[in-house]
């Protein structure tokens, strides 16, 4: 089998483990993989994450030509820009997930860092999460509001609509993803508690030891 082939299987398996826990629904999400050649796989428009046939994923050549598959998620240009800031980029899931979203449209929610400093894994995997302004689906606004910030975040949460996490490998970046919403529902369900927050020194020794990807 070969590794696009593979990648395929792969995405949509996680995909469809992310739609069956309620992480996204209908329609909603979408998922990129680079692959060692520097092609592209990507969810197609328009299709249940739950129910993805990985014949149908859109496959495109190093030039950005489609090679096979249905048309791509018209969120592509925000997929792009993350490959082209961050080199290690292998992978990248944009969800609608609750509580995320949630945490979008709170006023008081830090908008240059989203998820409070709650957990461990929360500064391992995911870090400072970045909050952009609305953008009408699509747009490809949102590509350039993620160059913007010159690869120096692996996350973002776009206000009413939801998170952007970029990894190594599709794996990585599903735990990433799964993280950034369990801490987000943590600072929900903790939000006016006045919960013990961890140190700047204690997230330094996190980093230092566990360094991100």
């Amino acid at each position: 089998m070969s590794e696009a082939s593979k990648q395929k299987e792969q995405i949509a398996l996680w995909a469809k483990s992310m739609f069956d826990r309620g992480l996204t629904c209908g329609a909603s999400g979408n998922i990129s993989v680079r692959l060692s050649t520097g092609e592209l796989l990507v969810t197609p428009t328009g299709k249940s994450m739950g129910f993805l046939d990985p014949a149908e994923i859109s496959h495109f050549d190093t030039n950005g030509t489609l090679i096979d598959g249905l048309a791509p998620t018209k969120e592509l240009p925000l997929h792009s820009a993350f490959y082209e800031t961050r080199n290690n980029t292998g992978a990248v899931v944009h969800l609608h997930s609750t509580h995320s979203v949630a945490l979008s449209v709170l006023p008081e929610t830090d908008p240059d860092n989203v998820i409070p400093p709650l957990t461990a894994y929360s500064i391992m995997r995911v870090g400072r999460v970045k909050l952009l302004p609305f953008f009408v689906p699509g747009d490809p606004e949102m590509g350039n509001a993620v160059r913007g910030l010159a690869g120096k975040r692996s996350a973002v949460l776009l206000a009413h609509h939801g998170p952007v996490v970029a990894g190594k490998d599709l794996e990585a970046t599903v735990f990433a993803m799964e993280e950034l919403e369990e801490t987000a529902k943590l600072a929900l369900i903790t939000r006016g508690a006045s919960p013990i927050l961890l140190s700047d020194q204690q997230q330094q020794e996190l980093l230092q030891k566990f360094p991100p990807a």
